[in-house]
């Protein structure tokens, strides 16, 4: 009976240690174009779920510097995902709007694509595979 329980241990233990080495990759995303270094520029990592409807998987807060931020989600799964940025230059944690709609703080999304009309998940999609990322949005 030894024996047998030694060798579940022994199984449980290898198994465990190989799942906890396997990691997901680095995406590191460099926005640039920041016109101040007023407050904060928010990033989201989402997926095609949570993209303009619920909160981010992983989100940060980034102070500018010399008119851009670098910041590098740790541990992201192979998928598809896309990011957005705001500048929230007066730390409200919200974009804030003009009276006719437009957005009155810079934004941007993965893949830098010209929109006409709010962003879509599909137009700043990528993949994160086996190897790490580098992206850069423009404001």
């Amino acid at each position: 009976m030894k024996i047998l329980s030694l060798i579940i241990t022994l199984i449980l233990s290898t198994t465990l240690s190989f799942a906890q080495t396997e990691k997901g990759q680095d995406v590191t995303v460099t926005i640039e174009n920041i016109s101040n270094e007023r407050g904060h520029v928010i990033i989201g990592l989402h997926t095609n779920g949570t993209f303009m409807k619920t909160e981010a998987l992983q989100q940060a807060a980034a102070k500018v510097k010399d008119g851009k931020v670098v910041y590098t989600f740790k541990n992201v799964a192979p998928g598809n995902y896309a990011l957005l940025a705001l500048h929230d230059e007066n730390d409200n944690k919200r974009m804030d709007f003009e009276p006719n709609g437009m957005p009155m703080e810079s934004f941007g999304i993965s893949n830098n694509p010209m929109l006409m009309g709010p962003p879509t998940f599909s137009e700043g999609k990528f993949e994160v595979g086996k190897e790490n990322i580098e992206l850069t949005i423009k404001f």
